[in-house]
């Protein structure tokens, strides 16, 4: 993949948007396709994976283990962003990843994009503003959802 295509990758996704004309050059310096095929693994719950994703097409299901079956808590679509911890410097995965039909994405070296951030502030802030909007988005959303698996219903009086 050229840098002229992963550029143009990168401008069409929503986590750039707001980034400089440089930026988003350095990203796409950074930046390597990656694809999986339907039903794989992309990390495992606790796993240290130091990669970051931008999703370009297909989804993943985020899935948290338990005894017998892991149980889904959240999709995520083309457009999205998958590892966020790899910048974060996070323990390990809080979930495992699966592609739920073939997933082309972006895939970036998160200690790479750590260095970027402390070597270029003005990067650094866009880069970290854009993964906190990116992980605010994320809790409300499963918070939303376990919400919704979890309010009694309500008593029609009878």
């Amino acid at each position: 993949m050229t840098t002229d295509t992963v550029t143009a990758l990168l401008l069409e996704h929503p986590f750039v948007k707001g980034f400089w004309p440089d930026h988003v050059a350095r990203l796409a310096a950074m930046a390597s396709e990656v694809r999986f095929q339907p039903g794989e693994l992309i990390f495992q719950e606790g796993d240290h994976s130091s990669l970051f994703y931008l999703l370009i097409s297909g989804n993943v299901a985020l899935e948290v283990v338990s005894p017998g079956h892991p149980l889904r808590v959240a999709t995520l679509y083309a457009g999205e962003v998958l590892g966020w911890s790899s910048v974060t410097r996070d323990d390990g995965k809080q979930f495992q990843a699966r592609a739920l039909e073939g997933v082309n994405a972006l895939a970036f070296d998160g200690a790479r994009l750590q260095h970027a951030c402390e070597e270029d502030y003005a990067f650094g802030f866009r880069f970290m503003r854009a993964i906190l909007s990116v992980m605010s988005d994320r809790l409300h959303s499963i918070r939303a959802q376990f919400l919704g698996a979890y309010t009694p219903v309500a008593d029609s009086g009878s």
